[in-house]
């Protein structure tokens, strides 16, 4: 197995990556060219982080020599893969997919692969059971998302106050690779304390006027919720909303956990409203340039390219306040 460290300075945000794993191979070739069409089919523009990890892709674009072409498929799947059908037609050199779900998306790598386009799956992944990275796409550049759940989940019992956790749990979209495992890794960390019981666990979409939908109406089944953990920090906010209109008082009556690592969550950690994030970044642009390049130099790249991701606290909110996203 090889081991490679990447670190990446992006909009301010300095990112640590390591790529471990099995070598890939068997896969298109990518020529070495003065410039390259680069194809980024974004899954949807309606929060912080996708709109960050565009524009990381825009502003690499500018540095490394690509034609990028961007598209926006509104929170559609099918719209997605339409979307890298037409890029394929295009010509594009290489494509870089964040697959809004897991299954859905397959037929569109499997296309990529078939007209002879390397495909990098970035920030989410698809079904391993059906594609396989090193065989029908080259590699998966993010996080451990299961790994990010258990994280929040180990602070969350360290740091709650109370003798039993009444948890309520907002899931990201259904059937989307971070929704799926952040779940696994809180709840299975979760299901080792017998004073913590899930008693709610419902999608709000990662949007966070869905969260705040979704947190009121589990407010009225379970009034006395004392933790909320949300997928990604918009549905956090949301959440924060909700108990506030309903007279609770998050950070003091109600412990709020949260991923991702944004502007706003910071600024609620701050306010003593959320309790902790785990980082997820999206700033892609680099990494994608850095293994691009690795990849036409004839390397071969590892499955899984891992982003290391940093925990936001009280300790450390203010520090990185100004830098985030």
């Amino acid at each position: 197995m090889q081991v490679h460290w990447v670190r990446l300075f992006a909009a301010g945000v300095a990112a640590t990556f390591v790529v471990t794993g099995a070598m890939a191979q068997d896969l298109p070739s990518l020529d070495k060219k003065d410039r390259y069409k680069v194809g980024f089919p974004q899954m949807e523009s309606n929060n912080p982080w996708r709109i960050a990890e565009t524009e990381s892709f825009k502003k690499t674009a500018e540095t490394c020599n690509w034609d990028l072409i961007t598209t926006d498929a509104a929170g559609s799947a099918a719209k997605q893969v339409a979307d890298v059908d037409s890029m394929i037609a295009q010509g594009i050199d290489i494509l870089f997919l964040p697959p809004r779900e897991e299954k859905p998306l397959i037929p569109a790598v499997m296309r990529a692969r078939s007209a002879g386009i390397p495909t990098f799956l970035v920030d989410r992944s698809v079904d391993p059971n059906v594609a396989k990275a090193g065989e029908h796409y080259v590699a998966f550049l993010g996080s451990d998302f299961v790994d990010q759940g258990r994280r929040v989940a180990e602070w969350t019992l360290e740091n709650f106050e109370g003798d039993n956790g009444i948890i309520v749990e907002l899931e990201g979209t259904t059937g989307s690779s971070p929704a799926n495992d952040r779940k696994k890794g809180f709840d299975d960390a979760m299901a080792q304390h017998d004073n913590m019981k899930i008693v709610a666990s419902q999608s709000g979409d990662f949007a966070r006027d869905q969260g705040r939908q979704v947190m009121e109406t589990l407010l009225q089944a379970h009034p006395d919720v004392n933790i909320v953990y949300a997928h990604n920090d918009e549905m956090a906010i949301g959440a924060i909303q909700a108990l506030e209109l309903a007279g609770r008082k998050p950070g003091e009556d109600v412990l709020v956990v949260s991923i991702d690592g944004t502007r706003d969550a910071l600024q609620a950690i701050i306010d003593g409203k959320m309790g902790v994030t785990v980082e997820s970044s999206p700033f892609f642009g680099p990494l994608a340039c850095e293994v691009m390049g690795r990849y036409a130099n004839g390397e071969k790249i590892e499955p899984w390219v891992k982003v290391e991701d940093r925990i936001f606290t009280a300790d450390n909110a203010a520090d990185h306040v100004d830098e985030a996203y």
